[in-house]
This record gives structure tokens, C-alpha cells and sequence, in this order.
């Protein structure tokens, strides 16, 4: 396995150095990485819809009224996991963690439906497979410099001075920061003069269900010469993602496995497309899978000393949405 996964990734370095365009997918665990040049993505089933790219065709009118169901575990089925979190976390193994879950939806709409329909900054259709939505950049590399856009902390928006208090909230800002600070490090495994462009940055992400404001920073570095043009070598080194993974890393990772009980797959990973120049990427979340005949939603959130259960099982249940308005 990990010699195949080690090709893949040789092979996107190959072609980022002789510039030619492809599109790839990681998943959560760097188990599967799948690489598409440009004119293999067709044949994949694949559509892409990404804001430097996009292989998907103008959308039909949606001539039906949206249904649309989720049936989340119940509170004590979430808190069994979230116990092993917090424990670490009082132990020292952790100081942040984040904990996903998966949750069935129900609704009329087909995963490509989704993808049409939805408004995000990231979509891919992956056929009989997954759709995801994200409005979470990874990285992107714009002629050699490399710039990552953390995104943690939501909230309704509809709240009373919903972005004033998120800004201002003590466990949204202590996680905020230790994203921040973790994608610091790891930028700088990769670039130097890692900087700190922006910190807490507000936007507002609209749903069918409700409106959200979502916090994110940006952090850039220039990427050290041994990396120039490497894009296989960058993923390999910079994954899993920090923000939906934890800090520190190996450790969080073990109780990650532990705690979630059930195969993140795709979800979390990350997936980007390379123009011949540049890179854009994102991390695979917001996401929709299919199980036979069924649709599972995963969705989670960053727990650290300060979460308290209910406040994040509400998060977990927030995040199930489809951004179609």
C-alpha cells in the first residue's frame, strides 16, 4: 500500500515539474490517492467544480420542492466517543481534537443534484460514490508562494451579533488560535518566512436550513527550494490536514481512531487541481456518501478543555445542511 501511495505521489511531483495540469484526490489517511491528468478526468465520472476550475455544464432549473431529513445519533451515542476525546485531552495527549461523526440523511435530491445545486467555493461529484461541498481552501501556490486558509469556529447566524460573538467566544477563539498556530508549523516544514496575513476572518456561508458565519485566517510562506514545484512532496508532507485533524498530529490522529469508531474515507482528505503554475486545493468537508442505498452525512468539530458536549453534539448537527437557496 505504501509504496503504490508513494508512486502516486512521486507522480504528481513529475508532472508539477514539467507543468502539466492534473487533478487529484487524498484521502483522509494518505491510503488512497488517486491522480487525473486533464483529459482522464471525463472518463473518471468525476465532476469538478472549483472557482480556477470547473468540468461541470450549466445546471438544470431544480423543479422540486427540497426534502431533506437527518436522523443524528442520539446525545449519549455521541458522548461515548467525546468522552475518550476529553480524556486525552485532561490527559496531555491532546489540546485539541477534532471529532466527526457520521449521521443518515434523507432527502429527493441525487448526490449530482447536490453538486449541480449547491453553492460552494469547492464541489466534486465522485458517481455512486460522494458529492462534497467545501468552503475550505487547503492550500493554494501562486508562483511560489503557498498560502493556507484555516477554517475553524461556525455559528448561526441569525444569533444576536452572531460574528461579534463568535469572534469573541473563549473556546471558538482558543481552537481558532491553536489552528492557526499548527498550520504555522506545518507551513513551515515546507516554506520560509511563514506569516500570519490575516487572523479571524468572518464570512458568511448561506444553506437551505439556516445561515452560518464561519471564521478562517490566512497564512502564507515562500516555499524552500527543495519543495519548488513539487506538489506530490508538499501534500505528502503537509497531511492529514491540520484542521480537521488536531494537535499534535500523530498523537491526535491514534485517538481520532479510537474515539470515531467508524472509516472517514474521502472525508477530511483533500483534493486540488493543478493548472501547469499554480495550485488550488481544499479539504474535503461538508460531505455526502453513499452506503448501498443509502446517504450518510459526516460532520464534526474541534473539541478542546473548553467544549462542552451538548454545545458541540449541536455543531456536529448544525453542519448537516445542503447550501441550496
Amino acid at each position: 500500500m505504501f509504496s503504490m501511495n508513494h508512486q502516486k505521489f512521486m507522480e504528481m511531483d513529475e508532472l508539477s515539474l514539467q507543468k502539466v495540469p492534473f487533478f487529484f484526490m487524498i484521502d483522509f489517511l494518505s491510503e488512497n490517492v488517486q491522480v487525473y491528468r486533464e483529459n482522464e478526468i471525463e472518463k473518471s465520472g468525476l465532476l469538478i467544480d472549483f472557482q480556477s476550475f470547473s468540468n461541470a455544464e450549466q445546471k438544470h432549473n431544480l423543479n422540486k420542492n427540497i426534502e431533506w431529513e437527518a436522523f443524528p445519533e442520539t446525545l449519549e451515542s455521541f458522548k461515548a466517543g467525546f468522552d475518550k476525546v476529553q480524556k486525552n485531552i485532561h490527559l496531555g495527549n491532546s489540546y485539541l481534537t477534532n471529532y466527526t461523526r457520521k449521521t443518515e440523511v434523507k432527502t429527493n435530491l441525487s448526490l449530482e443534484e447536490i453538486f449541480y445545486h449547491s453553492i460552494a467555493k469547492y464541489k466534486v461529484f465522485c458517481k455512486d460514490f460522494f458529492v462534497f461541498f467545501s468552503p475550505e481552501t487547503f492550500v493554494k501556490i501562486i508562483d511560489g508562494k503557498i498560502l493556507t486558509y484555516p477554517m475553524k469556529g461556525t455559528i448561526d447566524a441569525s444569533l444576536e451579533n452572531a460574528a461579534e460573538v463568535l469572534k469573541n467566544d473563549k473556546k471558538e477563539k482558543a481552537e481558532h488560535y491553536t489552528v492557526v498556530d499548527l498550520l504555522r508549523n506545518d507551513l513551515s516544514m515546507v516554506a520560509d518566512h511563514v506569516k500570519v496575513d490575516q487572523f479571524q476572518h468572518i464570512e458568511l456561508i448561506r444553506t437551505q436550513q439556516k445561515d452560518l458565519y464561519a471564521m478562517s485566517s490566512e497564512i502564507s510562506g515562500i516555499l524552500k527550494p527543495e519543495f519548488a514545484g513539487k506538489v506530490g512532496s508538499i501534500m505528502k508532507r503537509l497531511l492529514p490536514a491540520g484542521s480537521i485533524l488536531g494537535a499534535p498530529k500523530p498523537k491526535t490522529l491514534e485517538i481520532i481512531l479510537e474515539a470515531e469508531g467508524y472509516d472517514r474515507g474521502y472525508y477530511t482528505g483533500v483534493c486540488g487541481w493543478f493548472d501547469g503554475e499554480n495550485l488550488d486545493s481544499c479539504v474535503m468537508i461538508r460531505f455526502i456518501e453513499k452506503e448501498e442505498d443509502r446517504l450518510y452525512f459526516k460532520s464534526g468539530g474541534g473539541i478542546t478543555h473548553m467544549s462542552k458536549l451538548e454545545d458541540e453534539y449541536q455543531e456536529m448537527k448544525n453542519k448537516i445542511y445542503v447550501p441550496i437557496h
